[in-house]
């Protein structure tokens, strides 16, 4: 074991504690899938992050760094706000890109891009591993565990870019924050509820406050079905499928972890055929970890 440099990173929020934490180790190298499994498990967030230098063939396509990303009981391929928190850490740390203007991740889905957009880094979406509308009876399955009726379901459609999202569209952002998920029949399952707050049945509308979509995402969680605070990977996903769809403008602001207290706000864009999701960072605890 030796000390670390780590960051424990807010996301999505330029207001420490009101986004979605992430703890980043900045020096993973010589620790084996255990060691950071375990890490992971003892800091108790929803995911943390082991930056790594790139493989031979990650840095011959031009990436900066490498990034394990983990959360409780599991690694996982690609996730948003460990993608947006790592690279704010490894920044904050003295990280140079090789490349003016952008930042490369490698990760378990291949290579990411980072942009700088002000104060705030964006990712490109990567691309859906599984698209178009679900099974009806997941459909069915999802409404009885959200406690909806079906019809409250006004579109669905696979939002799998490594976690293998199923999003489902309710009719309005206050039955998305009035849910109350019964975990035992989404138990197993990975979902994303989506809805306007600004005027339904309107595209591009949003509320006083410019924000377009409240979402939610319940996944299985160590004791039982979780909810995470702001996920960029389905608000990745969600935009894809959205403005693809045309039940989104191409540009537009997402809000995410009210129901647990917090303000995350997620900024979508499109530019040409690449959609960007971003926000705000923040750094909140910085230090080294025994490792």
């Amino acid at each position: 074991m030796r000390l670390r440099p780590f960051q424990q990173v807010d996301v999505f929020t330029a207001t420490p504690y009101l986004g979605n934490p992430l703890a980043v180790v900045l020096d993973g190298e010589g620790l084996s899938t255990e060691e950071m499994q375990r890490f992971t498990n003892w800091a108790n967030l929803s995911e943390a992050t082991f930056v790594l230098p790139p493989t031979p063939e990650g840095h011959a396509a031009g990436a900066d760094y490498r990034v394990r990303i983990f959360c409780p009981g599991r690694e996982l391929p690609f996730a948003g706000h460990p993608t947006l928190g790592t690279c704010h850490a490894w920044l904050q740390a003295g990280g140079q890109p090789r490349a003016t203007g952008r930042i490369v991740q490698e990760c378990g889905v291949g290579l990411v891009t980072l942009r700088r957009d002000g104060e705030q880094l964006a990712f490109a979406a990567p691309p859906l591993v599984k698209s178009g509308p679900l099974a009806e009876e997941d459909v069915q399955l999802i409404a009885r565990g959200l406690g909806v009726a079906r019809d409250d379901i006004v579109a669905h459609a696979w939002c799998d870019n490594g976690p293998n999202w199923r999003g489902v569209m309710l009719r309005s952002a206050e039955q998305v924050l009035g849910l109350r998920p019964d975990g035992a029949v989404l138990a197993g399952l990975d979902v994303g509820v989506v809805g306007p707050r600004g005027k339904v049945g309107v595209v591009g509308a949003s509320d006083a406050e410019g924000i377009a979509f409240e979402v939610r995402a319940f996944f299985p969680g160590n004791n039982g079905l979780a909810e995470d605070p702001v996920t960029g990977s389905l608000n990745a996903a969600l935009a894809q499928w959205l403005i693809g769809a045309g039940l989104a403008p191409s540009r537009y602001v997402a809000s995410q972890g009210t129901a647990l207290g917090r303000a995350g706000r997620v900024h979508v864009q499109q530019d040409g055929p690449q959609i960007w999701v971003g926000g705000h960072s923040v750094t909140c605890v910085r230090g080294e970890a025994r490792l």
